[in-house]
Formats: C-alpha cells, sequence, structure tokens
C-alpha cells in the first residue's frame, strides 16, 4: 500500500465544520443569554449535514454511501477482528465508522429540527425533552466515534485524524480518487450559512 488521495475537500472541511458546530451548539445550549450562537450553530449543523448527505449520493468515491454502509455483519466482523487484531484495511470508512458516520447524520438532522420547533414554540415542554434526548444520543455517537478513530488508528498504523486533514491514507493505487472538487466547497459553506440564516429568523 502507498498513500493515496481518498478524502476530498468537501468531506474533510464538513466533517470539521459539523464538529465544531455541534461543539458551539452543546456549550451553549443551556444559556439563555448564548440563545442566538446556539441557534445559528444548530441551523449551521443542519445545513452541513443536508450537504452531506447530497455528497454522499453524488460525491467523490470514499464520501458516497455506497461505499461504506455495509451488512451489519460486515461491521460486528470488523469489530471483533480489532479485538484480535486482524480487522482488514479499507481506504475508506470502515464498516462500522460507515455505522457512526449514518447515525451521527441522522440524529444531527433529528437535532437541528426538534431544536429548530422548540425555538418556535412548537411541541412544548415534550419536544424540548426530546432535543436534549437526541443531542445526548448524539454525544455517545460522538464518543463511540473517537474511540474507534483511535483504535483504527493503532490497529493499522495511520493517523487516522490527521488523513482528515490532508486527505490522504494508506491503500492501494486504484483505490485513490482523482482530485479534490475544491470547488464543491463553497456548496457546502452555502448550504450550512443558508440553513442557519433561515433558521434563526
Amino acid at each position: 500500500m502507498e498513500r493515496i488521495l481518498v478524502w476530498d475537500w468537501p468531506t474533510r472541511i464538513g466533517h470539521w465544520l459539523m464538529a465544531s458546530s455541534f461543539l458551539v451548539a452543546y456549550l451553549t445550549g443551556d444559556s439563555e443569554t448564548w440563545r442566538l450562537v446556539h441557534v445559528f450553530a444548530g441551523g449551521t449543523l443542519a445545513g452541513l449535514v443536508a450537504f452531506r448527505v447530497l455528497w454522499g449520493l453524488i460525491g467523490t468515491r470514499h464520501a458516497r454511501f455506497s461505499d461504506f454502509l455495509r451488512a451489519p455483519s460486515t461491521a460486528w466482523r470488523y469489530l471483533t477482528g480489532l479485538l484480535s487484531g486482524k480487522a482488514p484495511h479499507y481506504a475508506g470508512h470502515n464498516p462500522a465508522g460507515g455505522y457512526a458516520i449514518f447515525a451521527l447524520l441522522l440524529l444531527g438532522a433529528l437535532a437541528a429540527v426538534s431544536g429548530w420547533s422548540v425555538y418556535q414554540d412548537i411541541g412544548g415542554e415534550w419536544l424540548e425533552e426530546v432535543h436534549e434526548m437526541v443531542v445526548n444520543l448524539m454525544l455517545l455517537v460522538v464518543g463511540a466515534h473517537l474511540a474507534g478513530v483511535i483504535v483504527g488508528s493503532l490497529a493499522h498504523r495511520e493517523n487516522l485524524p490527521r488523513a482528515m486533514v490532508t486527505g490522504y491514507k494508506l491503500g492501494k493505487p486504484g483505490e485513490a480518487i482523482a482530485r479534490g472538487h475544491l470547488w464543491a466547497v463553497s456548496i457546502l459553506i452555502g448550504s450550512a450559512v443558508a440553513a442557519a440564516w433561515w433558521l434563526s429568523r
């Protein structure tokens, strides 16, 4: 194997923006003073999720859902393989990581919808509790995702966080993507800003 380009620009930038917007929204969730910041961060997250779903359908090879959403049994074999030191290497997301990505996108969408409804005084106190439950569940998945990144980095002897910055991972030459699609970053950021503006009105 050699270092190949795996993660395109919108996947990488979207990943870090999504992590940042969730962190800001989580830290400002209980503050009335920072309420607008919380809502704007939640709206940004909604726009990023929407773009990531679109990019999961039309994006580059390893960004597409078809590349990393595999059968549950495959994910289970990968996890047990990690414990035995025999987990196969994947150029893109591994099967277990694929489910974490899918869960984060689903929970991010639910958090945005429920949060916006609470902001608009729709649903009452029960919906506020649902919003809080979804956010806490998302935090648990984030924790599991981070643990998986650490274990995967050690098991395969590669720095996965650095790969999400540079775009390069270990893989076979035929698994590389041709280019980074920098042009799509403008659509990514536009989606985030538009959603944040519209949801915080």
